[in-house]
């Protein structure tokens, strides 16, 4: 009986040929109009689910807009009424530029470390666009906050699109009065706690990537 001879994909042949990759790293590929991946390179911490969370560019000179995911594509979540973002669309990138190693020296040192590293309105204002869309956000864009999902305080990256998303006003929240969420005083806390070594920084991405709102009680600190 002979064997069967299946013709290999131009495109893996060419990977296999030039690159000397496996076909099976051929599923790694982004797909096309999907915002392309980030480094491969993941933390050490677990994500929901015990997920690594993906590691981002890191701090840029220049930052240029990023692709968002495909509009409607993302759902929103809700827990006793507060917003929380839709894990597929947004699962959190933290920045190689901080590490518990370093703490003293980035997010803990005084001076303003995040306010060197964000990018500019400019750029976030076109891409706040964007993501509201792959969310099918309608509601007034000035009571929105283009949030980091790990804050840039908590060693967040600055500008990949799986760290951002279009974070709806609280529940209650006054049309018109401009943005005044509370995951902004967890994130606080949560800061605080990394930098007096209450909680290391790996534990406290973890727990605002997995409920931002059981962040605090899930690592003792409410």
């Amino acid at each position: 009986m002979h064997a069967v001879h299946r013709a290999v994909p131009p495109v893996l042949l060419a990977c296999l040929l030039l690159a000397g990759c496996s076909p099976d790293s051929i599923g790694g590929l982004a797909e096309s109009g999907s915002p392309q991946a980030g480094p491969s390179a993941t933390s050490a911490s677990g994500g929901p689910s015990g997920r690594s969370i993906a590691v981002g560019a890191g701090p840029q000179e220049h930052y240029t807009v990023q692709q968002q995911p495909a509009a409607g594509s993302c759902h929103y979540r809700y827990e006793k009424g507060e917003p929380l973002e839709d894990p597929k669309c947004t699962p959190g990138a933290i920045s190689p530029a901080v590490t518990q190693s370093n703490l003293k020296s980035t997010i803990c040192r005084t001076g303003g470390y995040t306010s060197t590293i964000r990018p500019s309105t400019y750029v976030t204002g076109k891409e706040k666009q964007l993501n509201a869309a792959s969310y099918s956000y309608t509601g007034r864009m000035g009571d929105a906050e283009y949030d980091h999902l790990i804050s840039l305080q908590l060693g967040g990256d600055p500008n990949d699109y799986r760290n951002l998303w279009v974070e709806p006003a609280d529940p209650g929240h006054k049309k018109g009065s401009g943005v005044n969420n509370k995951k902004d005083p967890v994130e606080t806390k949560l800061h605080t706690a990394v930098c007096k070594g209450t909680v290391t920084l790996a534990a406290a991405q973890r727990a605002i990537v997995t409920d931002w709102t059981t962040a605090l009680s899930s690592l003792h600190l409410a």
